[in-house]
């Protein structure tokens, strides 16, 4: 699943510029780059709500759900869990007899 943020569409209809749809909603221009870049990963319902307001729309133009696996994330955006650590006494690596394990 993934939801789509509509928002350069939007600014398209209304011949706004994302630096004066910030300076109208009040939040920062990184921010909203953020969700038009379909980047963000949550939004506040009073963001929603400026959003609608001053676009002249309705969440449903603005959010769109479209089925499917989520969009790719980008190089460098996945946290990768750390294993254990060899020099805290935690299991290393299984070596075999004939690698020169005991």
């Amino acid at each position: 699943m993934a939801i789509v943020v509509n928002l350069d569409l939007l600014l398209v209809k209304r011949r706004m510029k994302l630096t004066e749809l910030a300076g109208r909603v009040d939040i920062t221009l990184a921010n909203m780059s953020v969700l038009k870049q379909n980047k963000a990963r949550a939004i506040r319902f009073s963001t929603l709500d400026a959003i609608c307001r001053e676009l002249g729309c309705q969440p449903g133009d603005l959010l769109e759900y479209v089925p499917g696996p989520p969009p790719a994330q980008t190089a460098g955006s996945d946290r990768q869990v750390p294993g254990p650590d060899p020099q805290a006494g935690g299991p290393g690596p299984e070596v075999s007899p004939s690698e020169g394990g005991v």
